[in-house]
């Protein structure tokens, strides 16, 4: 088993006197039928969150309207909108009007949103380290499937809103709930695998997304539709365990113990000594019980400062140009439906080229191609007509930014020691949110000129690409423990010497 790149997590010692840190693995397995079995459920939930993050498309696609009494159509002020029907018989656009001085409204939705999700995977966060991961969890999927539903028929504009906020809430708390619930199994060997593969069914989602768009189009019917096959993952109450790790944190152990038995009778390995194996970890982890880090460690000192600065302006820009472009795709001229499958399939495709480009290539040269890639295609939009090589500029702008989504999960983890590492990944999710709350309002320039919310777009990757050369290579690193490790990381040897 290939650990050595993370001794501080694994702990792994050929003395027999000295518990294995990494219990967990050492009694489950790296990756076995149990691990499988919770994937694939866990992976379930990851379709309706691509629905609602994603819904905006087909809740407010672009539509024709005239004027009754003017000449001029599309005139504002328009009092009397008459929409064109011949796609979508109705929209949250038609619906409440947002047209000429209330069009802002459309983007302001889809922000509040964003800012759900944002505060969703604050809060469900802090609730998994405090409750464990299973209750959250479950909290978060019954108010994502109530609220969805309830979404599909209020009858005004405010109350969809506030219903819209709470479902990105729980879209926060179950993306960050249950990634983590996948990484405590999962072992550290496989780690980097899963957490690409994890966002595959969001891909799919994306996917089939435009087949609910093109069977449902009233936005009422549409959101009703996304909104009912996450009943499904009520079934986690049932078959959803809470993880072995926080229940060994928090000294549960006999409720640990019994689900480490369940897992290894199903993974096919050894319970004999399970018990005697918690105690004894517990007993290490009580003697070398190191000092939690906070957010504020981050900026305390220069190095880890800049990496945490860079690293988060990576999350923001990822997240602003994926969840702009995806949305901006489904403006452009043709068809609405193909454009979308077009775009979220090759977003799956770049999930998958993930895996290998991680396995060969360094995480900053990925991160630094990608972010150009990115760019330039955007770029290039803002000058080609719109048609089918528009449509395959930003669907290749859209992957490259997913690419860089991936990878920056893995990124983060390996940059920062331990004792802040979570702080780290809270404070650069949160700035992905800032950038998914900003993307809307630069897709509104298209009424100002064509080529403004592309070029708008491309400025941050083009400064993303720029800023990552600040940042150290961790591919192939020892995972860091403390703070004095994490602000040496990537010092010149001249100077780490010295130390």
């Amino acid at each position: 088993m290939e650990l050595q790149n993370h001794k501080e997590e694994n702990g792994i010692s050929s003395n027999q006197n000295v518990p294995n840190q990494d219990l967990i693995q050492r009694v489950t397995g790296s990756f076995g039928k149990y691990q499988l079995y919770l994937c694939l459920l866990i992976f379930l939930s990851k379709f309706p969150v691509a629905f609602h993050q994603m819904a905006i498309i087909f809740l407010s696609p672009k539509v024709e309207y005239d004027c009754e009494g003017s000449s001029n159509n599309a005139t504002c002020p328009c009092p009397n909108p008459q929409y064109d029907t011949s796609i979508f018989t109705n929209s949250i656009i038609m619906e409440w009007d947002l047209i000429c001085d209330r069009k802002w409204l459309t983007s302001f939705t889809q922000t509040l949103f964003q800012l759900g999700t944002l505060l969703g995977s604050v809060l469900f966060g802090m609730a998994s380290d405090r409750f464990g991961r299973k209750r959250p969890l479950l909290l978060a999927v019954v108010i994502q499937v109530s609220m969805g539903i309830v979404a599909a028929y209020v009858p005004e504009f405010w109350t969809f809103t506030f219903v819209r906020f709470l479902v990105g809430m729980s879209v926060g708390g179950t993306m960050v709930t249950g990634f983590v619930m996948v990484m405590e199994f999962v072992g550290t060997k496989y780690r980097d695998v899963i957490s690409a593969l994890y966002q595959v069914p969001f891909n799919m989602g994306h996917m089939l997304l435009p087949v609910f768009g093109y069977f449902f189009r009233d936005f009422k019917e549409f959101q009703f539709a996304i909104s009912v096959p996450g009943i499904i993952l009520l079934s986690y109450f049932f078959l959803i365990p809470e993880t072995p790790r926080w229940l060994v944190a928090v000294n549960k152990t006999d409720e640990a113990i019994t689900i480490l038995e369940r897992v290894a009778k199903v993974n096919k390995r050894p319970t004999e000594n399970i018990r005697r194996d918690v105690e004894l970890y517990q007993e290490s982890v009580q003697k070398n019980q190191l000092k939690k880090g906070n957010i504020l460690d981050l900026f305390r000192t220069p190095n880890l400062r800049k990496n945490i600065l860079a690293m988060s302006f990576n999350w923001l820009t990822c997240s602003y140009c994926f969840y702009g472009v995806s949305q901006y795709v489904g403006q452009l001229s043709g068809n609405v439906f193909v454009n979308v499958a077009a775009s979220a399939s090759v977003t799956l495709l770049g999930t998958l080229a993930s895996i290998p480009l991680m396995k060969v290539i360094g995480r900053r040269t990925i991160l630094i191609v990608f972010n150009a890639i990115c760019a330039l295609c955007l770029l290039i939009l803002c000058v080609i007509p719109e048609g089918i090589g528009s449509v395959i500029c930003a669907s290749i702008g859209v992957v490259a930014s997913f690419i860089v989504f991936v990878l920056v999960y893995l990124y983060c983890t390996e940059l920062f020691p331990t004792v802040v590492r979570n702080a780290a990944l809270g404070f650069s999710s949160m700035m992905a949110r800032v950038g998914s709350m900003l993307a809307p309002f630069v897709i509104e320039l298209r009424d100002v000129a064509l080529w403004m919310p592309p070029l708008i777009f491309a400025i941050f990757p083009l400064l993303a690409a720029c800023i990552t050369f600040v940042l150290p290579e961790t591919k192939g690193c020892e995972l860091m423990t403390t703070i004095e490790e994490g602000e040496q990381f990537g010092k010149k040897k001249s100077t780490t010497s010295k130390t």
